[in-house]
């Protein structure tokens, strides 16, 4: 079928225009068609049009942007009972083979055969309707507008970062890196009941955006040593746990020197090369090291936090823009100003 959609053509070479993609806009039985609101404009969709490429993920050919969505339901499948014509939504981007070894034992993220949106050779859903399975698109509560809607995809990695931490009450964490995916880390671990957390980063402007939430104590690292706050914020104890959200491979030389005997380290950033890890001092202090990729199973649990008021995600919102002016919309993005969060395009 042909749709309007925002088209990644080579890099630095991006158009709005008609173009052919897979499928049709009538459901299947379990899926439901969805009216495009809001789409944010995500990091990994920005360094596709700068670098044409993620590590091994390519665009060879044009490729539609976008994955973080919300929208209204405008038809549905006749198998699909949890939903209506008219609800407010959002949509989890990655499509597993439910039938898969990874999917059924819960773990459908790490699926080898995952579809997710706008990832080389899959289109995304920057275009005004897109058809997707009931199963892995969610009411919005009321009290979360379209554009907070189109931020439960980044907020479901800080969520699921958190869950991966097994934060305990009155834990002190540290964040490395002020970046969208470091503040939502931040604001999932006090929601999941960290006392405080420490987010380090050289980026002055993120890290006065990010310290305005209660809770939160920002260290400038062109100022002041991580280790020395860290020290002083726990009476020499040593951070609990230590999520590292940067992808700077020097964030890890600080890593297990501020993580307390028995800590958790969760790693979420993704650097560009390998980094050493003192595995003797992992030893040592018996210090649990992890990873994520993406999410799952959480974006029920992202949603109901979001609806409870206990996370504001309306500040970072940086620009609007029109569907029609997509163009610059990301050409904005691309400008990582200090003081941008998240740019989105509206329907």
């Amino acid at each position: 079928m042909k749709v309007k959609a925002v088209v990644l053509e080579g890099i630095g070479d991006i158009r709005l225009r008609d173009i052919e993609v897979p499928g049709t806009l009538e459901p299947a039985a379990d899926e439901v068609r969805v009216a495009i609101k809001a789409v944010g404009v995500c990091g990994s969709d920005v360094h596709y049009y700068k670098h044409g490429r993620i590590g091994d993920f390519i665009v060879n050919e044009p490729m539609v942007l976008g994955h973080e969505a919300s929208g209204v339901v405008t038809a549905v499948g006749a198998k699909v009972s949890h939903l209506k014509v008219g609800d407010r939504v959002c949509m989890e981007p990655g499509i597993p083979d439910f039938g898969s070894r990874q999917t059924l034992e819960g773990h459908y993220n790490l699926d080898p055969a995952v579809r997710f949106w706008a990832t080389p050779p899959i289109h995304g859903c920057l275009t005004p309707e897109v058809v997707h399975p009931a199963a892995l698109t969610y009411k919005l509560p009321d009290s979360v507008s379209f554009a907070e809607g189109a931020m439960v995809e980044p907020l479901a990695i800080g969520v699921y970062a958190a869950a991966k931490g097994a934060i305990r009450p009155g834990d002190i964490a540290v964040v490395a890196g002020a970046g969208t995916i470091g503040m939502m880390v931040a604001f999932a671990a006090l929601a999941s009941g960290c006392s405080e957390v420490i987010v380090s980063d050289v980026a002055k402007a993120k890290l006065d955006i990010v310290a305005k939430v209660p809770g939160v104590i920002a260290v400038d690292l062109t100022k002041e040593k991580l280790a020395d706050v860290v020290a002083r914020r726990t009476a020499g104890k040593g951070a609990d746990l230590f999520f590292e959200a940067s992808g700077a491979p020097k964030a890890f030389d600080d890593m297990l020197d501020v993580v307390t005997q028995g800590g958790r380290v969760v790693l979420v950033g993704m650097p560009q090369d390998r980094v050493p890890i003192d595995v003797v001092a992992l030893e040592v202090k018996e210090i649990s090291l992890t990873g994520i990729f993406r999410y799952a199973n959480v974006w029920d649990r992202t949603l109901a936090l979001l609806g409870s008021g206990k996370i504001d995600l309306k500040p970072l919102i940086s620009a609007t823009y029109p569907f029609d002016k997509s163009i610059e919309a990301f050409e904005r993005a691309a400008e990582q100003r200090p003081t941008d969060v998240k740019v989105q395009i509206t329907f």
